[in-house]
């Protein structure tokens, strides 16, 4: 697999594609109504690869770095209700 800088993706018009983007398929998904079966990457995988373009300069897929951050241990955590602590009040409206 070739690895771009973003430059090289703008050149050639990747920018806004899969797998470097999912802009182009989320709107897409969300017209045909079909966004529930979309995959969307945890903004966990938007940092690392934010973090290694800074240090190597090029611009990992996202898919490939959501792999790597698995292989090593990463488990995605979607939001959990937030447990009720000593003095924590809930507000009602």
């Amino acid at each position: 697999m070739n690895y771009y800088t973003r430059q090289e993706l703008d050149d050639r018009g990747l920018t806004n594609t899969y797998p470097y983007s999912v802009a182009t398929q989320a709107s897409l998904a969300l017209h045909r109504g079909y966004v529930d079966k979309m995959h969307l990457f945890h903004s966990d995988v938007y940092y690392v690869r934010a973090a290694l373009e800074k240090n190597t300069g090029y611009v990992f897929p996202l898919d490939r770095v959501e792999d790597a951050m698995r292989a090593e241990g990463w488990k995605e955590h979607r939001h959990l209700p937030r447990k009720k602590e000593h003095g924590y009040k809930e507000k009602h409206c």
